[in-house]
């Protein structure tokens, strides 16, 4: 029930799996086989918030490696307590697949990363735009049961990669 509420009030987030160039999802996809609707049904299933904390540590353990030469201040994304990198790979057109590499420091916060990543990586920058992530977010429960410092820094990951799709976009002379 929960699930179906989910898909019903966000349906953009629920799309197939997104378009996504072959070079695109070589370079960038991680290695998670979970999308943000997969996520979405495991919380559901899961009762116990120390249960759904360990599976949100399980996601970031699933992350493809993030580069060492991408550990720099361009990429670190700024409002976050942890250590947080997320680096961009745009494509080509007037609305881009966008896929992101992301990772930090701390084991709940990579998690973050992952449903994050789920939620956003290899799709085109208007549907990214078009994703409600603070209710997706809400619909997991994570609004009530994250410090306020990993909400902000949560948050902060969220404008980083709207900021890259509206770039991406305004590239290309879209509006």
């Amino acid at each position: 029930m929960f699930h179906l509420a989910a898909k019903c009030l966000f349906p953009a987030a629920f799309n197939a799996t997104p378009s996504v160039p072959t070079w695109l999802q070589n370079a960038y996809m991680s290695r998670m086989t979970q999308t943000i609707d997969d996520i979405i049904a495991d919380f559901d299933m899961l009762d116990e918030w120390e249960d759904r904390y360990r599976y949100v540590i399980d996601l970031g353990r699933d992350l493809k490696p993030y580069p060492e030469d991408a550990r720099d201040a361009a990429h670190k994304v700024q409002g976050c307590v942890s250590q947080v990198w997320l680096k961009t790979q745009i494509g080509q057109g007037a609305d881009p697949a966008i896929a992101f590499l992301g990772d930090s420091d701390a084991h709940i916060v990579r998690g973050l990363v992952a449903i994050v990543l789920a939620l956003y990586s290899g799709r085109r920058a208007s549907e990214i735009l078009a994703i409600d992530a603070q209710g997706i977010l809400k619909t997991l429960g994570l609004d009530e049961h994250l410090t306020p410092q990993r909400s902000n820094g949560l948050r902060a990951m969220i404008a980083r990669i709207r900021t890259e799709a509206q770039g991406a976009m305004a590239r290309e002379g879209v509006r």
